[in-house]
């Protein structure tokens, strides 16, 4: 059931023409700018990266959100989209690689083009121009006529090499195409953002990037009609705003043809809403770990918790902090515990206070970065070895090349506090380490994961433990966050004597 209104949200959509065109800096920048001028700005982010957010919620002040269709479903999307926009002046969405780029190279699925399109959001293209004049129409023209239904609002070229060529490509453009040139950036100007890696979040974090996001917006200003931008995203039709009641009816829908079998959507006896009328002494608590080793969260995951009746208490094991006296659960997230290794090594703790809450059975969900730090030891990229939780009987070795990207369909391979036998969850995997068991033949995988290179197995899952590389999105499946409050809620009582 959904109760639809119609709201105002302006909006715009930052593409490139592919990776590498320049829609970071353009985002970072017009952020910048706005949030100068005086507007309110949300920022979100095509698909499931975290890094690109963090720069969003540097410049803005505010958390960004991911946006992704194919994790989770066009309604939840557009209902993720309405709640966050709602109050700000205006909203920036970055796209993910090209406009059109995606999971699959016969469909808008996973693409920036997507998003637009689901959201009625309005594109702003940013096209790299260097060594052309003409062409730079005819980029644009086949970006149009791809989609039609896709409302490319205006155009920002980036790299000119000077004020006279932008004039060319901008009347050339125009022309053609029939949208504005509504900037452009110098060839010199470009900005150099730091790799999204391992240092980016305590830089972030120290403000050591603020200077970057001022020259950015400056960069902007000095060749962009800042109005023309904004009266852009003012004219994005009005968004109907789908405030989802039951949340089964944003379950993941289509499933894979090769798990028709599989019941993806939520049990008929269990809704979101329903624990919101605990009172808050009596919420079941929900340990997070949240710092520079342990950043990586979407945002819907931890309030789909809290509105599954959890409260959520955040530590930070690099601080010295272990497992909070009074948590239920614990959540470990991705982030960079390899370049804090020695650190978490070192707080006793905290990594006896996970041994501990395994013994009890207390639920532990681990993704990523958490699930290396369940494992006996780590090694880091110099070839220094850590240990750490031993709870996981396997090595982890970080290595030069990637190890894994790409997104999830994720099958629980055995029941537990998070799934049941077969129910799948879509996610994404992003990592260069690799997890080593000790005895391959007998090991407990938490699930059965699909991918463009066919099946595998991943993960650990025993007790009340499950762990994995995948970064599970429960927008795809919102019974998971339920049956882990109930389960955390069972633990407390169970620890106070009492029963349910």
């Amino acid at each position: 059931m959904t109760i639809s209104n119609q709201h105002a949200r302006p909006r715009l959509i930052i593409a490139g023409t592919g990776s590498g065109a320049g829609k970071t800096t353009v985002t970072l920048g017009l952020m910048k700018a706005l949030a100068r001028s005086g507007m309110s700005v949300q920022g979100f982010k095509c698909g499931p990266d975290y890094i690109d957010p963090t720069y969003h919620t540097a410049v803005t002040g505010r958390a960004s959100r991911n946006l992704d269709a194919w994790m989770t479903s066009p309604e939840y999307v557009r209902e993720a989209f309405a709640k966050a926009s709602a109050g700000h002046d205006i909203s920036v969405i970055e796209g993910v690689m090209g406009l059109y780029d995606g999971k699959d190279p016969l469909s808008n699925t996973g693409s920036t083009a997507e998003i637009a399109l689901v959201t009625q959001t309005p594109v702003i293209l940013v096209v790299d121009v260097r060594s052309m004049a003409r062409s730079a129409a005819a980029i644009v023209l086949g970006f149009q006529q791809l989609e039609q239904e896709l409302n490319i609002a205006g155009v920002i070229v980036n790299r000119c090499g000077s004020a006279g060529h932008y004039s060319i490509v901008k009347k050339a453009i125009e022309q053609m195409c029939g949208i504005p040139v509504v900037g452009w950036l110098k060839r010199e100007e470009d900005m150099s953002i730091p790799e999204r890696h391992l240092g980016l979040v305590p830089a972030i974090e120290r403000g050591e990037l603020e200077p970057l996001f001022e020259r950015a917006a400056d960069a902007l200003l000095e060749g962009t009609d800042l109005d023309a931008i904004i009266a852009i995203a003012k004219a994005a039709p009005d968004i109907e705003e789908e405030l989802i009641i039951n949340r089964k009816d944003v379950s993941r829908q289509n499933p894979d043809p090769m798990w028709t079998d599989v019941n993806l959507k939520s049990s008929e006896d269990s809704t979101v809403g329903q624990p919101d009328e605990q009172e808050a002494s009596a919420r079941p608590i929900i340990a997070v770990a949240r710092d520079a080793a342990f950043n990586f969260y979407y945002p819907d995951n931890l309030e789909l918790l809290e509105a599954a009746g959890a409260g959520l208490k955040y530590f930070s094991p690099l601080a010295g902090e272990g497992i909070p006296s009074e948590a239920d659960g614990i959540y470990l997230g991705g982030g960079f515990p390899e370049e804090f290794a020695a650190l978490i090594a070192d707080n006793v703790s905290f990594l006896e206070g996970l041994r501990e809450a395994v013994r009890s059975e207390m639920p532990l969900f681990a993704e990523c970065g958490g699930y290396m730090v369940l494992a006996e030891t780590l090694t880091n990229r110099e070839g220094l070895t850590f240990n750490m939780a031993g709870i996981i009987p396997a090595q982890v070795q970080m290595q030069a090349k990637r190890a894994a990207l790409g997104y999830r369909e994720a099958r629980a391979v055995e029941d537990s506090f998070l799934f049941k036998k077969g129910e799948v969850i879509r996610g994404h995997e992003f990592h260069y380490s690799t997890m080593t068991y000790q005895e391959e033949g007998d090991i407990p995988y938490a699930y059965e994961t699909k991918g463009l290179r066919g099946m595998k197995q991943e993960g650990y899952a025993r007790g009340n433990v499950v762990a994995g590389y995948t970064h599970v999105h429960l927008g795809s499946h919102p019974d998971a966050a339920v049956r882990w409050v109930q389960h955390c809620l069972s633990y407390r009582l169970r620890r106070s004597g009492q029963h349910i």
